[in-house]
């Protein structure tokens, strides 16, 4: 299996107190409560402050002791295509703070194994281990292997670039980052294994389906109910491992092909 230079990247620590449930639903009301402006606040700031304390999803994380609210988003993937399976091998890529990895966790079991990567330190997580590490250095697919004590079931990847204001060169980046981590999938996936990574709605991710549709026998779009409505972000699934194609693996630029439909 060929190994290929990858990369890592993501949030900032945050304390973890316990997984538990494996139901992505809400519980209890939604949230009503309103920000005043004050002083040296911008309204854009306030704006957020209101959204996130009126987001059910940011006050259940906290209920549930995920280290983000984005730990639904893979909950009701999972919830929705079965992708992380008992005793699975599961690597997060861009780890931090570690929401995901919870959640791959709890539905791995404790015979699986977790492995989260990220260029920042995260805090330790019963469960699974995490590796401060690029995923564009040539090492990072032997040190996830060694870690994995094998190949994996499943890549995942909730990375995305920093945001610049400008739609298209946020899309282009983030589908940028997903390309690296399919490439590091390629590296340690085991056959029939499967690969999800964040990309926003733009059209430019055509050459990473095309390449995704030669690795996997299947790949689908999935917004799940998570993803804010107004937010541009979709996930990529892919499942049915088959290997990275040859063409691909001589030429990294040979990753032209059709476009994938949505879900």
């Amino acid at each position: 299996m060929s190994r290929k230079p990858r990369g890592s990247r993501g949030g900032g620590p945050a304390k973890s107190k316990a997984g538990g449930s494996k139901s992505s639903n809400l519980t209890g009301r939604p949230l009503k409560v309103r920000v005043r402006n004050a002083k040296g606040r911008s309204v854009s700031s306030t704006r957020w402050l209101q959204r996130q304390l009126n987001d059910p999803y940011v006050a259940e994380a906290q209920r549930r002791g995920y280290r983000a609210r984005s730990a639904f988003k893979l909950a009701q993937l999972d919830d929705k295509l079965r992708l992380i399976k008992r005793r699975a091998r599961v690597v997060d890529l861009g780890a931090a703070p570690g929401g995901w990895s919870q959640v791959a966790v709890e539905r791995a079991g404790p015979e699986g194994r977790v492995v989260g990567v990220d260029l920042q330190a995260i805090e330790p997580l019963p469960g699974a281990v995490f590796l401060q590490a690029d995923m564009l250095d040539p090492k990072a697919a032997e040190l996830i292997d060694a870690a994995l004590d094998g190949p994996a079931d499943l890549v995942l990847s909730d990375m995305a670039a920093p945001g610049t204001g400008h739609a298209q060169t946020d899309h282009l980046r983030t589908v940028a980052l997903a390309e690296a981590a399919l490439a590091l999938a390629e590296a340690v996936l085991a056959e029939g294994g499967g690969f999800v990574a964040k990309v926003l709605q733009g059209g430019a991710e055509a050459k990473l389906l095309a390449r995704l549709k030669q690795s996997f026998a299947r790949v689908r779009h999935v917004k799940p109910p998570a993803s804010r409505a107004e937010s541009a972000e979709l996930y990529v699934v892919a499942t049915g491992f088959r290997g990275p194609p040859p063409a691909a693996a001589a030429d990294p630029a040979a990753r032209e092909g059709p476009s994938d439909s949505s879900e």
